[in-house]
């Protein structure tokens, strides 16, 4: 990664949080997935109700909590609250929710997103990596829409936004929105196509630190 691209501005993880918090529409119900998703929960519009759910069995969570409870917690264990009339069931309710096409968004993490969808999210591949699929097939096929949100580039500075994924797939054609750090960007048949880009950033900036090409 060059000096120049380094220092360009970039959203911290909890303004990644509330400009995906801002695209969910009132009503919908909600997946968040482990790691960056679940701040989003802390970022929700005041005034817009929306149901969020986790694949171990609890619908209706809030934000994280002041004093933690241990025994209510989300899929990545860590502890959440309640909001009235959530609840807690058995976790094979909470897959059959999640096949069914009962969730409007899932929002995951990923290691790549092709610029048609496809997404790469539970193992890099390497021998000693250890995988963690979980839920993630199940979401990102079952819900009526598949965003993903995550850092634009690896440590070392290569595009996680891709024109063919490398590592093993999670769902092909599943993803249609990625946020990243610098970019809001829609992904799907037509490629991939620029929606927002950080303040600071210019497009060509943008294009020269992902790996497809984009459109406006």
């Amino acid at each position: 990664m060059s000096a120049e691209t380094s220092t360009l501005p970039r959203w911290s993880r909890a303004q990644m949080a509330a400009r995906v918090a801002r695209d969910i529409p009132d009503g919908a119900v909600v997946n968040l997935g482990i790691g960056l998703p679940t701040l989003v929960a802390n970022h929700l519009p005041e005034g817009r109700e929306i149901v969020l759910h986790s694949e171990n069995g609890v619908i209706g969570m809030g934000p994280a909590p002041g004093a933690e409870d241990y025994d209510l917690i989300n899929a990545g264990k860590q502890p959440v609250t309640l909001r009235p009339g959530g609840c807690y069931f058995h976790h094979a309710d909470s897959f059959a929710m999640m096949r069914g096409g009962h969730l409007d968004v899932c929002v995951l993490g990923a290691f790549q997103v092709s610029a048609h969808g496809d997404l790469a999210n539970w193992h890099t591949g390497a021998p000693d990596a250890i995988p963690a699929v979980g839920g993630a097939m199940d979401l990102a096929i079952g819900a009526k829409r598949t965003w993903v949100m995550m850092e634009h580039g690896t440590k070392s500075g290569e595009s996680k936004l891709v024109e063919r994924c490398t590592y093993p797939l999670t769902g092909l054609a599943c993803v249609s929105r990625v946020y990243t750090d610098l970019a809001v960007i829609d992904v799907g048949a037509g490629g991939a196509r620029v929606v927002e880009i950080v303040e600071g950033v210019s497009f060509e900036q943008l294009q020269a630190l992902t790996a497809v090409p984009l459109a406006r």
